[in-house]
């Protein structure tokens, strides 16, 4: 019966003893729980949204620069004439940069190569914001966005001018070309079925709607030549004239095409209709030629001042003349009496002679010394 108690208490015991270690394991594992450390996630890095504007993208993207407002209407201008021969006509265009829209001027270019044509570039709307599909030269004429840019570019194709074997043909119809000194011309009539608005862009509200014909989307897919260097400083040049924003002259450029690229000054420039006159520092001032100190058909920038006026004093008095012409420097005379040259050289004082010279004024008589008065008495 003792034994049966004891083996009792010592079961009891060995129960008391399990529960109290689960217990303790229990307890350390809740403390293990308690004291875990809370790491905070990384912070969240912010990136700005794309700016939507003049974003230029590398070289060989069709969409090279984009904007948030339509082009303006194309200006309506005069095709300079033809510099030579195998020079091929590039339209203008409206080009976007740091200060909103600017006009490259249209101008005649040289191809890279024999039997190439230029695509000009166009604007295209899409995705909500207007995009310059850059122009570029191929075998054939590729879409433009149905523009009407003029001069061959009717909107559709290219009827200015073509490859006759390894020469280039002018279409004197559409073409400024003198047959003086170009002889490869043709005249050919063109029936233009694009309505002429000036529309500068295609798509979007007042867009043109023309989509890529067959032969369009078959000339897209042929290799296409970059514009030329002179193709690429003529932009830059036209980014740099300030005169060009469409800001500063409302769409009416007064550089709207060019003989030659890069060239903005001079013969062969041509303005818009409607655009103001060009800077007065383009403009003389001065119709005298024989004297080059006004600038006068140079077109420098001190023909807008009025010459000083002549000092007082003679000029030659500082520096006299170089040589005694009779055409420039007649003779001099003082009291009707002609003066004799030196050297070729008119005498200077004659030059300052205007009256004969004073007489001296007469001396006083001498007062009689005290040996003549002795002699007297």
């Amino acid at each position: 019966m003792s034994q049966s108690i004891d083996s009792r208490a010592m079961v009891a015991s060995m129960s008391a003893a399990k529960a109290l270690v689960f217990c303790t394991v229990a307890l350390l594992g809740a403390c293990a729980v308690q004291t875990r450390v809370y790491v905070p996630p990384p912070p969240r890095v912010y990136v700005a949204p794309p700016v939507v504007s003049a974003a230029v993208v590398a070289p060989g993207v069709e969409v090279s620069v984009t904007a948030t407002e339509a082009p303006p209407p194309l200006p309506d201008y005069e095709q300079p004439p033809c510099p030579e021969d195998g020079y091929l006509w590039a339209p203008g265009y409206w080009h976007y940069g740091g200060a909103g829209y600017y006009w490259v001027p249209g101008t005649w270019v040289q191809p890279p190569q024999v039997g190439v044509l230029w695509t000009p570039g166009y604007w295209g709307f899409s995705a909500g914001v207007y995009g310059f599909h850059a122009g570029y030269w191929a075998p054939h004429i590729g879409f433009y966005g149905g523009v009407n840019y003029g001069f061959g570019y009717v909107g559709v194709g290219f009827v200015g001018g073509r490859w006759d074997g390894g020469h280039y043909s002018y279409n004197s119809a559409v073409n400024n070309v003198s047959t003086t000194n170009i002889h490869n011309t043709y005249n050919q009539t063109v029936i233009n079925n694009v309505t002429v608005n000036k529309v500068s862009y295609n798509g979007g509200a007042g867009g043109v709607t023309a989509a890529p014909t067959a032969q369009e989307r078959a000339a897209a897919s042929e290799p296409h030549i970059a514009p030329t260097a002179a193709q690429s400083a003529h932009v830059q040049e036209a980014a740099r004239n300030p005169a060009l924003s469409a800001r500063a002259n409302g769409g009416h450029p007064a550089i709207a095409a060019t003989a030659r690229p890069g060239a903005f000054s001079g013969p062969g420039v041509v303005g818009a209709h409607g655009a103001s006159a060009p800077a007065a520092v383009n403009a003389p001032m001065h119709s005298n030629p024989a004297n080059p100190a006004t600038g006068a058909g140079t077109g420098t920038a001190n023909q807008m001042h009025t010459p000083p006026a002549a000092p007082t004093a003679p000029a030659n008095l500082t520096h006299p003349p170089v040589a005694n012409n009779a055409a420039n420097h007649p003779p001099v005379t003082t009291n009707g009496k002609l003066q004799p040259a030196t050297n070729g050289k008119p005498q200077q004082t004659a030059l300052l002679a205007k009256k004969p010279p004073a007489k001296p004024p007469a001396k006083p008589p001498a007062k009689p010394k005290p040996e003549d008065n002795k002699e007297r008495q």
